[in-house]
């Protein structure tokens, strides 16, 4: 199988994670924004995020067993997450963080070992 069947749908969940954390997250930085306003707005990001996401799930499919993907997506979401809210937000990644998001790293690991 060529690498970039195995590329590709990293880096379109990579694109679609950046358009969803914008999505659900972004708006805290506008707190005073009409809450309908954020609503569509946020449905319109949200739109342009499955237009990769979709994509990257089919393709990915050929490659990665759904359950693969999915892991795959929560390791890529909370790797986008840290880097989006310390930049982002000026929030800042404690070591809690760290361990929690390294647990869900370990358990997508486990979703890519074979059987013995």
């Amino acid at each position: 199988m060529p690498m970039l069947d195995r590329l590709l749908p990293i880096a379109l969940l990579f694109i679609s994670n950046i358009f969803m954390t914008f999505a659900w997250y972004g708006h805290l930085k506008f707190k005073n924004a009409p809450i309908l306003m954020v609503i569509l707005t946020s449905w319109g990001i949200a739109l342009i995020e499955y237009c990769f996401a979709i994509p990257a799930n089919r393709m990915g499919s050929a490659v990665y067993s759904a359950a693969q993907l999915k892991g795959m997506q929560e390791v890529i979401t909370l790797t986008v997450f840290a880097g989006f809210s310390v930049l982002y937000l000026g929030q800042k990644i404690t070591l809690n963080h760290l361990i929690g998001f390294a647990l869900i790293a370990a358990g997508a690991f486990f979703l890519f070992r074979t059987h013995s």
